[in-house]
């Protein structure tokens, strides 16, 4: 069985279609979500509609969850005081995405749940305890096996950090699929996860950044210059001050 996992979409439309392209490619059995679909891009609605119609199951990202119950926002930034700027930016464009979306949708990403399995392999977004956790790639091998082996799958994986990797534990190969729409390992391309049977790769696929980039700077989303500095990097950073 042949399985991808497509994650951190955060409605960047040109690389999601990218992905599907490279999906017909690849012809996997089964294609699962790992969340993050929306929020932080030109596309929300397009892209969490195309999700539903192709009937893929996922779990619920930090963003799907922030968009449907925007307290979770306030609770995850009052534990870190020093990020408040960035977090006002985060839920300013939070709160254009909501709108934009609609009822209707935002109760659909309301409904995601935290975690599935499926054949050999667990999904969540974070961590089984939250999809706000981040773990990143340098983690050590014992806390990647406390947080993923009660999962109870010879396969977990997990997004959230956009940054993508597969580790070969005893017993168990933690991945994370990298990013869809907002690559942070400083490669520009989509990233996504394909499992043939008990063999996890990333794969890499080319888009038109420039397009996706245009899209930004004609749509009505806040802060949309500091996104295309993103996608201009591949790389995190902060938002400039005033921005």
């Amino acid at each position: 069985m042949r399985i991808a996992i497509v994650a951190d979409i955060h409605g960047n439309r040109t690389a999601f279609e990218a992905v599907l392209e490279d999906l017909r490619q690849t012809s996997p059995d089964l294609v699962l979500h790992g969340g993050d679909l929306a929020d932080g891009g030109a596309s929300p609605v397009e892209v969490v509609d195309r999700i539903r119609d192709l009937g893929w199951r996922g779990v619920q990202g930090n963003t799907d969850q922030m968009l449907a119950d925007p307290g979770t926002l306030e609770a995850f930034s009052r534990r870190h005081p020093g990020l408040g700027g960035m977090f006002r930016l985060v839920e300013e464009m939070a709160a254009a995405t909501r709108n934009t979306l609609g009822e209707e949708r935002l109760s659909w990403l309301r409904g995601l749940p935290l975690e599935l399995a499926a054949g050999p392999v667990a999904l969540v977004h974070g961590t089984p305890s939250s999809p706000w956790q981040a773990l990143p790639p340098d983690t050590a091998d014992d806390d990647l096996e406390r947080h993923f082996r009660p999962l109870g799958q010879p396969i977990a994986v997990y997004a959230h950090t956009h940054l993508p990797f597969v580790r070969r534990l005893p017993g168990l190969v933690v991945a994370n699929a990298g990013s869809v729409g907002l690559s942070y390992d400083g490669d520009r391309r989509a990233a996504y996860l394909l499992i043939d049977g008990t063999e996890p790769t990333i794969r890499r696929v080319e888009y038109d950044v420039d397009t996706e980039i245009r899209a930004l700077c004609t749509c009505s989303l806040p802060h949309s210059g500091w996104i295309t500095r993103l996608l201009e990097a591949g790389a995190f950073q902060m938002p400039p001050a005033g921005d």
